[in-house]
């Protein structure tokens, strides 16, 4: 599918039909959720004494990526209709593909250990998929706990300038928030996940534009709604390393050679001058030479979507490098 393609195709019938019979309160078999935790152990069980109460029933897998605090064991202990899968070792986001590995429904909605999604989200979700199926991505609208305000990216995903198609039901994106979207199973395998070598940070963007290089579309829905009670217990320094690293590799790995130095020139500005900086700088340079070898840009139509968001990055307030 190019930029100028103007209409969705029709939705299978049996899926159509499937939908229409579903009533609140039953199972719907469309959509599980994958959930990755580490060393939060009381966020992990919080979130899925809300997911196994969601109207929709979904299939939810835990993977614990490889927590000393005794998580895996308290999940299956608490939570046996849980599937969980106990990781000897940190996968970072990786772990999002051994969880989608477990599942067989069409879409599978993410969750971070300190989120969890609204009662009837998961179905709108599956119905809107349903009914766009050259859509891969919904992204929901964030709501930050306790107080239910909206998360400051919000304003950036609903106001994104971004052309898609003209059949989206919502806002053109071109990234998403793994941990606030429902994907389509069938396109995450197709691009191959989240990439080993991201590890965790900004992991979405490479995946992302892969999508769009295949013809799939990402937008953002205001139905849907996910509540994020941010864990004090996180890494910063080391999420801000590695968001550094990870933005060089990906705007390397993908971006023509003009804008991959704007967007690093800019980086290199606006990055507090620290020993963090200097860390994912250091590691970012050291990735080279393998960027350099799988580099393959985006074809226009998907590099377009990338040059459309230049302006939002510099300015945004609700994206910072800092720690």
């Amino acid at each position: 599918m190019t930029a100028t393609q103007k209409e969705d195709p029709p939705a299978p019938h049996h899926s159509q039909a499937r939908c229409g019979t579903l009533q609140e309160g039953r199972r719907d078999p469309r959509v599980s959720v994958v959930v990755i935790t580490h060393q939060r152990r009381d966020e992990v069980l919080l979130a899925l004494s809300r997911l196994v109460a969601l109207p929709e029933r979904p299939h939810v897998v835990v993977v614990d990526n490889g927590s000393t605090d005794g998580t895996a064991e308290a999940v299956a202990e608490r939570f046996p209709q849980v599937e969980l899968v106990a990781s000897p070792e940190n996968l970072g986001a990786i772990g999002r593909n051994v969880g989608v590995a477990r599942v067989d429904t069409p879409y599978v909605a993410f969750c971070d250990d300190d989120t969890w999604w609204d009662p009837g989200a998961l179905r709108t979700a599956a119905d809107v998929l349903d009914a766009h199926p050259r859509l891969a991505v919904l992204t929901a609208r964030i709501l930050v706990e306790p107080g239910g305000r909206e998360d400051p990216i919000v304003a950036e995903l609903r106001d994104s300038p971004v052309r898609g198609a003209d059949w989206l039901p919502g806002p053109a994106l071109g990234s998403f928030l793994a941990g606030a979207s429902v994907l389509r199973r069938g396109a995450f395998t197709e691009v191959g996940g989240f990439s080993e070598r991201l590890w965790l940070g900004g992991e979405e963007e490479l995946m992302a534009g892969d999508l769009a290089a295949a013809g799939w579309e990402l937008c953002y829905l205001p139905a849907l709604t996910v509540h994020h009670q941010a864990s004090r217990a996180r890494d910063s320094h080391r999420r801000r390393r590695d968001g550094i690293r990870n933005t060089l590799w990906t705007t390397w790995l993908r971006r023509p050679v003009r804008p991959a130095l704007r967007r690093t020139v800019h980086l290199l500005r606006t990055l507090p001058r620290d020993r963090v900086t200097a860390q994912g700088l250091w590691a970012a340079a050291r990735g080279a030479h393998w960027v350099v070898r799988e580099r393959r840009v985006l074809p226009p139509h998907a590099e377009a979507r990338f040059a459309a968001l230049e302006h939002a990055q510099r300015t945004s307030t609700a994206r910072r490098y800092v720690s």
